[in-house]
C-alpha cells in the first residue's frame, strides 16, 4: 500500500460467527484496512479483542464512522443494519443472506442518493463465481439442469444465495438466448415446490437441492443433461480463508464505485 494513502476503515457485523472471525483475521492483517469496530449479538459473549465492541448498530455508526461495514449477520439484522449505515453514509458490503432483490433495488436507490457505494455478494469465492459463469453459460446448451448445494449444519437458510443467484443467471442466460420472458424470483424465496418433495425446492425452473451435514463448507453442482450426456460443474470451498480474497477485493472496490453492485464478478469481468 502507498503509505500517503489513507487505510480504509471497516467495521465488522457479525464478528463472532465463523465467516465474522476469518473476515476480521484478514482485515486486521492487511495494511489496505483499518479495522475500527465489531458488531456482536451481545457483549457479554463477545471474545477478547483490541477493537471497540459494540452490540447496537447504530452507536458503532454515530460513533466509530466507519468508511465500510461488512456485514456477516443473518436474515434477522441484515436489512436493517444495511439500511442503517446506508442512512449514516457508509458503504456496505453484504456477505449476509436473507435480502430480497427487491431490497437490492432499494439500497442501489439510497446509495446513489447518498453517492456512495455498496456490494452485496452472495459468494465471495473467485472459483464460485466462475462456476456460477460456466453455468449460466452452458444454460445456452441444456434445457434441463439441477442444483445440489452441500453447507454446514449451522447454516440456518436453504437454499443457499450462491445456489439461488445461479438459477437467477441460468434464467438470464437462457432469456436472452431465446428472446423469452423468464421467471422471476418472489421475494427472494422460491414460488413453488415441486409435487413431489424428494426432488428438492423448485426456484423457477430449476429444482434445488439442499445438503447440511457436519464436516462440510461450502460446495455446489450445477448438473446438466442432454441426450446422451450429462455435464457436471462444481466448486468446493475447503475453508473458510476461500472467502477471503474476495472479501478483501470487495471492501477496497466499495470506496470507488457509486450505487448497489449485486453479485461480486461485476468487480471481476
Amino acid at each position: 500500500m502507498n503509505h500517503s494513502q489513507k487505510q480504509i476503515s471497516v467495521a465488522v457485523a457479525g464478528a463472532n460467527g465463523k465467516m465474522g472471525r476469518e473476515a476480521v483475521a484478514a482485515l486486521s492483517s492487511s495494511p489496505q484496512f483499518k479495522l475500527s469496530a465489531v458488531l456482536v449479538r451481545s457483549r457479554g459473549q463477545a471474545s477478547e479483542t483490541p477493537y471497540p465492541v459494540y452490540d447496537d448498530a447504530s452507536q458503532l455508526l454515530m460513533e466509530q464512522r466507519p468508511d465500510v461495514w461488512l456485514d456477516f449477520t443473518d436474515a434477522d439484522s441484515v436489512v436493517d443494519n444495511i439500511d442503517r449505515c446506508i442512512a449514516f453514509g457508509v458503504r456496505p458490503v453484504v456477505g449476509a443472506t436473507g435480502y430480497t432483490l427487491e431490497d437490492v433495488e432499494r439500497w442501489n436507490k439510497q446509495c446513489l442518493a447518498n453517492e456512495i457505494g455498496g456490494i452485496a455478494a452472495p459468494n465471495f469465492a473467485i472459483g464460485a463465481l466462475l462456476m456460477m459463469r460456466f453455468a449460466a453459460e452452458a444454460a445456452r446448451f441444456y434445457e434441463k439442469a439441477e442444483i445440489v448445494e452441500y453447507h454446514h449444519d449451522g447454516k440456518k437458510d436453504a437454499p443457499s444465495g450462491t445456489a439461488k443467484r445461479t438459477a437467477e443467471q441460468m434464467a438470464k442466460q437462457r432469456q436472452d438466448a431465446a428472446s423469452e420472458p423468464s421467471w422471476q424470483p418472489s421475494q427472494g424465496q422460491a414460488p413453488e415446490q415441486p409435487s413431489t418433495p424428494a426432488r428438492g425446492l423448485l426456484y423457477g425452473e430449476v429444482p434445488i437441492h439442499s445438503v447440511r451435514l457436519p464436516g462440510l463448507v461450502a460446495h455446489q453442482e450445477v448438473i446438466f443433461g442432454g441426450t446422451g450426456e450429462v455435464l457436471t460443474i462444481r466448486h468446493d470451498s475447503l475453508s473458510r480463508a476461500s472467502f477471503m480474497p474476495g472479501v478483501v477485493l470487495a471492501c477496497s472496490k466499495v470506496m470507488e464505485i457509486q450505487g448497489m453492485v449485486y453479485g461480486l464478478e461485476h468487480l471481476l469481468w
